[in-house]
């Protein structure tokens, strides 16, 4: 049987894939192994606006309580913010619902220990053999041993909001920005933050429906944040994904600035503050050659994961680096979040801003970047890693590395959370690797549909 959990928690279509039943039995594991050491465990739980949010957060909570876990529900709040609040509520553990950039019929179910990070591959390992009846455990509690759903003595939003702002130095006064949220998790704090600390601020995709959320806005499709920087003579866009844990920027142009050139600004901008630990940046195999390039040039050293956040920060942890993430938009700012989060890498992008005085355009184009394509074969799910072993595919790949010549290179990845293997080729030549990259996910396509 596939392992329930994914890169980034329990995902699927909701109500069809991840139903209530499941939502609840996740509650009821997650409680039990996160809350060994606790007497009555405290769990926070924080969604994105996904119309299914509340159906899932229910089940979740009905499970949390039957083996007598409190619950705090937070409400809309980012994931990162959840993942701050948990350490600082004193929680065994929190939950998020949301299923981030993915379409708004999709949802999730992803865990926090109490310290803020993702669970470590052997505590889903656990909570998922509880599910599947292969570890039984006792939900027959009743009377006083029931857990309750409490009121925090504060907002769970606010606090969430001031510690943002306080992992920025300065002021934004003068700065006019555009912020793009994605009609998800960030249209709750992200202006009040920015606008705080002075930057007038616009906002789009700042009302959701239960059904808007990441539609055709937010860090997968930049391009209205673009025509709104240039039709607000703006100094630059901040897009967030559905639970704003990406950020793609925008330019003064409307140009995006994506994950690599946002982690290359920064990390030069830690370097010159003294503050990049090793001279050491954490980024994943998608990673630009240009970006590659880039830090050569600056003196920053480069440690390679596989794709997922939770490799970058796995390997961050291990070798005491600050800064980390993907092309895409994860970000991690280890001196200040325990996982990606789109708020505060924007803010110390917009710090390196202020340090150099130049606009985004200037800084970005510090770094050149090599042509990339990159096509999503859909296959199959139960089929998704078996690629390597059908040799028309692997003669494919084999053949289109050595049509590279050495100038480019050949990624083939599975998505962890969609039916998709993802086709990535880099080179100099955009027009031969877009043929080689069509000619493979088609292959792919086709034999494993």
């Amino acid at each position: 049987m596939a392992r329930m959990f994914g890169t980034d928690g329990v995902r699927g279509v909701a109500n069809t894939e991840l139903t209530p039943e499941l939502a609840m039995a996740l509650g009821k594991a997650g409680a039990y192994v996160l809350g060994k050491e606790s007497e009555r465990p405290l769990i926070l739980i924080a969604k994105d606006t996904r119309i299914s949010g509340d159906m899932l957060e229910d089940a979740l909570c009905a499970g949390i309580l039957s083996v007598g876990g409190d619950v705090i529900k937070a409400g809309v709040l980012p994931t990162p913010a959840l993942a701050y609040l948990v350490k600082k509520y004193g929680a065994q553990a929190g939950v998020v619902i949301s299923a981030s950039h993915n379409p708004y019929e999709y949802n999730g179910i992803k865990f926090f220990n109490s310290e803020g990070f993702k669970l470590d591959d052997s505590i889903e390992d656990e909570i998922e053999k509880i599910v599947k009846g292969e570890t039984v455990i006792d939900t027959t509690l009743t009377g006083g041993a029931l857990g309750r759903i409490l009121i925090p003595e504060g907002s769970p939003a606010e606090d969430y909001k001031e510690f943002a702002k306080s992992t920025f130095s300065g002021s934004l006064e003068g700065i006019k920005i555009v912020l793009d949220c994605a009609n998800g998790a960030s249209y709750s704090v992200a202006e009040d933050i920015f606008a705080g600390l002075g930057a007038e601020v616009v906002v789009i995709g700042n009302q959701p429906d239960g059904i808007n959320i990441n539609d055709k806005c937010g860090s997968t499709h930049p391009e209205k944040l673009g025509e709104a920087v240039v039709a607000e003579k703006a100094d630059l866009g901040l897009a967030f994904d559905g639970d704003a844990d990406r950020l793609i920027a925008v330019d003064e142009n409307g140009n995006t600035v994506d994950g690599d050139r946002t982690i290359s600004i920064c990390a030069k901008f830690l370097k010159d503050e003294g503050r990049l630990v090793n001279d050491l940046v954490t980024v994943t195999v998608m990673s630009n050659l240009g970006f590659h390039k880039r830090a050569e040039e600056l003196g920053i050293k480069v440690d390679v994961t596989a794709v997922g956040d939770r490799y970058v920060l796995e390997s961050m942890l291990n070798t005491g680096c600050v800064i980390g993430g993907e092309q895409s938009g994860h970000i991690i700012m280890l001196e200040h979040s325990t996982t990606g989060d789109g708020i505060i890498a924007a803010l110390q992008l917009l710090m390196a801003y202020r340090r150099y005085g130049k606009k985004l355009s200037e800084l970005a184009a510090e770094m050149s970047i090599y042509p990339q394509v990159l096509i999503n074969a859909r296959v199959k799910n139960e089929n998704k890693y078996t690629y390597m072993e059908v040799p028309a595919i692997s003669t494919a790949i084999a053949e289109a590395e050595a049509a590279m010549a050495g100038e480019g290179r050949v990624l083939i990845r599975t998505s962890g959370t969609e039916p998709l293997v993802r086709v990535m080729l880099e080179g100099s030549d955009t027009e031969k690797i877009t043929v080689l990259a069509r000619d493979l996910a088609d292959l792919i396509e086709k034999t494993l549909s």
